[in-house]
């Protein structure tokens, strides 16, 4: 059994995370999610309505309102970004080409593609322009389910910061339920409205991106913080939040703070080295 007794609620508006190792289960669970494993026991619930017991017919209701941005991109090499872009909407819909193409503008405009990149290939654009495309034709169905498996795979942390803000806002403006498999640790911080924790195949911790600031979660703190970098981060913005040094912070850097701010931060009775 990969997935144990997994439960969480993901909102709408909100962007969803699944975070975890290499191995936890994150990606099992985003699949059973979708759809494309069906979990031994358990459900899967749409609102109100369950994906495991439903009919052939009313799963193919529900995949028409998910939207699925996937790792790699996954455009068709042999088609144009406009040709990729519309091509949902030719397999889900009778609609005339020009309300097509115009739907295609509207979504391709909506990521902040330009328009002489619609006749490219996607070999002749970049990789951040490749992830916009593919945001692109995650959206033109107007999904009411938006999934992102490792949505910064391969980009540089620029580019990440651009693609995160693009999908957190479509997010918001369309009230989807946003689902992301994830291991930028940026996109928890900056997105993470909702986290899901896995850890060995459970659920470890779940909460906000604030909330992992002040988490005594040992596992979640070796996973999300684990460099001297990250760690000291953590503590500088605890200590932004509450006035108070966390008791990890070494002694020294304790008192420099302390001297710094001439306050006995940790009340200990004590400023500093005095």
């Amino acid at each position: 059994m990969v997935l144990k007794e997994v439960s969480a609620v993901m909102d709408p508006g909100k962007c969803n995370l699944i975070i975890g190792a290499s191995g936890s289960g994150k990606t099992v669970l985003m699949k059973c999610i979708v759809g494309l494993m069906p979990p031994s026991e358990g459900e899967v619930i749409y609102n109100d309505r369950n994906y495991i017991t439903m009919s052939l017919e009313e799963r193919k209701a529900i995949r028409k309102e998910i939207g699925m941005l996937f790792q790699g991109s996954a455009l068709f090499d042999s088609q144009t970004v406009e040709q990729n872009v519309i091509f949902p909407l030719d397999m889900f819909t009778t609609d005339k080409y020009s309300v097509k193409r115009d739907r295609v503008k509207e979504v391709l405009d909506r990521v902040k593609l330009s328009e002489d990149a619609y006749k490219k290939f996607p070999s002749e654009i970049s990789g951040g322009m490749q992830k916009r495309v593919a945001l692109a034709r995650a959206i033109v169905l107007n999904p009411k389910y938006l999934f992102c498996d490792e949505p910064n795979s391969g980009l540089d942390p620029k580019t990440s910061i651009v693609i995160d803000k693009l999908i957190k806002e479509i997010t918001e403006e369309y009230k989807t339920t946003t689902i992301m498999n994830t291991h930028d640790m940026n996109s928890v911080m900056e997105i993470g409205d909702h986290i899901v924790y896995m850890h060995n195949g459970e659920k470890e911790w779940e909460g906000t991106n604030k909330e992992i600031i002040y988490s005594d979660n040992e596992k979640l703190n070796e996973f999300i913080f684990a460099s001297n970098f990250l760690q000291d981060a953590k503590n500088m913005r605890m200590i932004q939040e509450t006035g108070e040094i966390p008791n990890d912070v070494h002694s020294d850097v304790r008192d420099a703070l302390e001297d710094k701010f001439n306050t006995d931060m940790d009340g200990d009775g004590t400023i500093g080295t005095k």
